[in-house]
């Protein structure tokens, strides 16, 4: 039974209730803009916003090439920069919403102007500032300005070396959240909660995608951008959010549980399919491997590894999203353990003012205490190796994808680590310099799935490191993790979705395709992927064509790679390598040829040019128009290859017909599907 307090609400209940996003947003062929069409503006306010963009865009251009001679504030210019994209990106895609917006625009280029002319006579005022800042990093997966703001504390200024706690906020589901509107509030709101002595970074997330895939990495991003900027206690981190907020809140602590002091989610979503049927009163007719992709992101499978992470949840009594907690209540009591869920009597979706007291009261006292970076026992499942740390432990390997894997590892007394392991092919045990607890003068042992092996000492500072492997169902020991051939890793191991959490090259092909009917689709898939990916991550794909991509790019970048092996020149040169032959007759998967005509592969691959990072034909993120209007079924919707037939239209829920797919094996070997 997990533990509920229900807070009795001495105030009047909000009377709106939540209601799903309605009928009209189930039918995909009505699907809604994302985001949506701006208002029109007078020609006079364009006019005189266009003229200050320009100017300040001028006066950056001119700074960045001053700067670099002065790398300290080189390092600060993405703080204006961030002001002038705000306002340019608003103009020029129509995203001005409200006719407030015009008169913030107005104010965010003179703020713009402001930080470059400080810059320019050697100043940063905002950077020692406690209060409201705002602040902004060059993201590596796409060159892409991404704003985050601050509540700067006070004593801060009174002692800028003492290490604080910071409290990571993620905002709910709003359709029209511009860099624009996202600044201009992060300039006037201090937001929900403001722990005493803390520093509370608030994230753009890129957008309204409840920071999952880009999302995701732009918490880690921020959290390196402040953390090189201001001292940050990394033992008393907490995340926290309500609503779309609260879902990303889930995510984070079930998938990084090791890193956090504490978690406070409130509402939102934990899964896909529960949530889309009570939330959404959707349908749901998952292909195979959607489902199996569902364990990217269902928080209610990684639940056990809220074992290492303490955990209060928040809902209204009245609010349907109560169902997130509820259901994470569920999967954790299945792992033997109870859910903290603080619950707003009589309360819709919003917190209920007690309980605020009350949810800041635990967190407060868990944070007091801290974290244990290396606490005696570790709980610690996945599905996939994009989620392969807990605390000491990381896994390397496993015997199979997407199938639950599951780690347990316990300091039993001075010498002895005892583990049990199910899906896990390698692992290793490390723990940083003077935080081993084990004896530095006895010889280590651990008993792995009841196999006893003598480990390496530990070493004179304190530290500890051990390397696992398994072959043929026996665990031995190894001198280095076991990363070595072709064979899936964290960060190359699919599916295609994950490549878009790191630096990507869309490559345009420049030569004649197998078939006209492949080509059109190329060309207008490859344009969609582009257009979108700024409207949902707000950035700008980095494009080059074929003949001119480098040596360099193939180095620093995942390519990927539109057309044919006859229209794109790298395709042509990778081709042979790649588990799945194409050529002029077809492709040709599992003994069956489709023909070249009107079908077109789709696949993420280790690039043969350089296996450290991947290459993947013909697609972008691989859910479409009818996902985004509803955060729980922004999943991946394609695994690590799929032969796409272009006879069957592209929809809003998919690129064309899919004629097969299917999961690589771990040495991203083809293997049947089912």
């Amino acid at each position: 039974m997990n533990v509920c307090l229900v807070i009795p609400f001495v105030l009047a209940a909000s009377a709106c209730a939540i209601l799903a996003d309605g009928p009209a947003d189930n039918l995909p062929d009505k699907v809604r803009r994302i985001p949506p069409p701006g208002i029109a503006i007078p020609e006079a306010d364009r006019a005189e916003l266009e003229t200050g963009a320009a100017q300040l865009g001028r006066e950056l251009d001119s700074l960045r090439a001053a700067l670099p001679s002065k790398p300290a504030l080189l390092d600060l210019l993405s703080d204006a920069q961030i002001y002038h994209k705000a306002v340019h990106d608003a103009l020029a895609y129509g995203e001005i919403y409200r006719t407030n917006d015009l008169q913030a625009a107005r104010l965010l280029l003179q703020q713009g102007m402001e930080r470059a002319k400080a810059l320019r006579d050697g100043q940063a005022p905002w950077a020692t500032a406690t209060g409201l800042v705002v602040r902004a990093y060059v993201s590596k997966i796409d060159g892409s300005l991404q704003p985050y703001g601050l509540v700067v504390p006070p004593s801060y200024r009174s002692n800028p070396a003492q290490p604080h706690r910071l409290d990571a906020w993620f905002h709910g589901r709003n359709e029209t959240l511009t860099e624009l509107s996202f600044i201009n509030e992060r300039q006037r709101s201090p937001g929900e909660f403001v722990p005493p002595n803390s520093f509370v970074l608030h994230l753009y997330g890129r957008y309204c995608n409840a920071n999952k895939f880009a999302g995701e990495i732009d918490l880690f991003e921020a959290l390196d951008h402040v953390r090189r900027h201001y001292p940050i206690d990394e033992n008393r981190l907490v995340v926290r959010g309500f609503s779309m907020g609260g879902a990303a809140c889930w995510q984070f602590a079930v998938h990084y549980a090791g890193l956090w002091a504490a978690a406070a989610p409130g509402a939102g979503f934990s899964e896909t399919p529960d949530f889309l049927k009570v939330f959404q009163n959707e349908t749901i007719q998952p292909t195979w491997f959607e489902q199996k992709l569902w364990h990217w992101y269902d928080c209610t499978d990684y639940a056990a590894n809220l074992f290492n992470c303490p955990t209060v949840a928040y809902s209204g009594e009245i609010d349907r999203q109560k169902q997130a907690a509820d259901m994470m209540a569920k999967a954790m009591a299945s792992e033997g353990m109870e859910l903290t869920h603080i619950i707003g009597s009589n309360t819709a979706h919003r917190y209920h003012p007690q309980s605020k007291e009350e949810i800041n009261r635990r967190i407060d006292g868990i944070v007091a205490r801290g974290r244990n970076p290396v606490p005696n026992k570790v709980r610690f499942t996945t599905w996939t190796l994009r989620y392969h740390r807990m605390h000491w432990v990381t896994l390397d390997g496993l015997d199979e994808h997407w199938e639950r894997a599951r780690l347990d590892a316990e300091i039993v007394d001075d010498h002895t680590v005892a583990v049990k392991s199910a899906n896990v092919a390698a692992f290793t045990v490390e723990m940083p310099a003077g935080l081993c607890p084990l004896e530095v003068s006895r010889q280590p042992k651990v008993v792995i799935d009841g196999r006893e092996l003598e480990a390496p000492s530990v070493s004179s500072d304190r530290s500890w490191a051990a390397h696992f492997v398994k072959s043929d169902g026996r665990w031995t020991t190894a001198t280095t993790a076991a990363t070595g051939g072709l064979r899936k890793i964290h960060g190359l191991q699919g599916p295609i979705d994950d490549a878009f959490l790191d630096s990507f090259l869309m490559v345009r092909p420049t030569g004649k395709p197998l078939s006209p009917k492949v080509g059109a689709w190329a060309e207008a898939e490859h344009a969609h992927a582009v257009e979108h990916w700024r409207r949902q991550f707000r950035g700008q794909a980095r494009v080059k064509a074929d003949v001119d991509v480098t040596e360099a790019d193939i180095a620093d970048h995942h390519l990927v790679l539109w057309g044919d092996p006859q229209s794109n020149a790298l395709l042509a040169k990778i081709a042979p390598q790649l588990p799945i032959r194409w050529d002029a007759a077809g492709v040709h998967l599992g003994g069956k040829s489709n023909s070249a005509e009107h079908h077109v592969l789709v696949l993420i691959y280790p690039n043969p040019l350089n296996p450290n990072r991947y290459v993947v034909l013909n697609s972008g993120f691989t859910f479409r128009e009818y996902d985004y209007l509803n955060n729980a079924r922004q999943v991946p919707k394609l695994p690590d290859y799929a032969v796409v037939d272009i006879n069957v239209p592209v929809s809003s829920r998919g690129p064309g017909g899919i004629a097969a797919a299917g999961f690589f094996g771990e040495r991203w070997e083809l293997k049947p599907s089912p």
